[in-house]
């Protein structure tokens, strides 16, 4: 004789699969991370550390046409020219998004800073009809607490991952494209209803020290981000020695 679970699923199945928009934002940031030589880390450290980021991020924005518009200095000398495509610093610059020597680049919310939300749609594509809101605007890690609390934290909704990246070198650059919305998109197809206790929030710490979301899986399966739609707050640079 079939269980209470076995003939809630196979009514479950007769209805067909349900839908679920999962959305996160909040604030976050595109990150971009390369190593430099050590003349380049030199130069722009003594800069940033006396003015501020300003002509880093000048630098960063404007290397590829050339234009700048610096406060404190004149300008790039070649071994401080780590945009350049050339070793000797005289060639053609990349622009800042395509770094070379990156080893990291990510656009994400930051854990600290992410809202969810989840509704129940009518279908696959984007403009499907709202059939119910599950879950509205939560914050990401108190939503997490109240799973964990309500399974005597047996379920566990954030998942700290492990990225590898070639070797970093010593000497960073780094350039955050700070912006605030949505980072996050996806749609879910379930049998049943919605269980928030199979959505896993997948995170790990960036070169520079930040917690952010990588990706979400709902039942062991990897949610597709569609994309998302934010706005630019801002730039910073940074250099650093890397430590060992």
């Amino acid at each position: 004789m079939a269980t209470t679970e076995e003939k809630q699923e196979l009514v479950d199945t007769i209805k067909g699969p349900r839908y679920y928009h999962i959305q996160l934002w909040g604030y976050g940031a595109e990150h971009a991370y390369a190593s430099i030589s050590k003349e380049a880390h030199d130069f722009w450290k003594e800069q940033v550390d006396e003015h501020g980021d300003n002509d880093l991020v000048n630098y960063m924005l404007n290397a590829e046409d050339g234009n700048f518009e610096f406060e404190n200095i004149e300008s790039v000398p070649p071994e401080a020219n780590f945009l350049s495509d050339d070793e000797e610093g005289i060639g053609a610059c990349s622009q800042w998004y395509e770094m070379p020597n990156e080893f990291e680049h990510i656009h994400a919310v930051t854990i600290d800073n992410a809202q969810i939300e989840i509704n129940e749609v009518d279908g696959l594509e984007y403009s499907s009809k709202h059939i119910e809101t599950v879950i509205e605007n939560k914050n990401v890690n108190e939503w997490a607490n109240e799973i964990s609390e309500e399974t005597d934290y047996e379920t566990e909704i954030l998942n700290s991952v492990e990225d590898t990246y070639p070797d970093k070198g010593t000497y960073i650059v780094q350039m955050l494209s700070l912006e605030k919305g949505t980072f996050f998109d996806g749609i879910v197809e379930t049998v049943g209803a919605f269980d928030p206790k199979k959505l896993k929030i997948q995170y790990s710490e960036t070169t520079n020290g930040e917690d952010v979301v990588r990706g979400i899986t709902y039942d062991g399966v990897e949610v597709d981000n569609n994309g998302g739609d934010t706005n630019g707050k801002g730039f910073s640079a940074a250099v650093w020695q890397q430590e060992f």
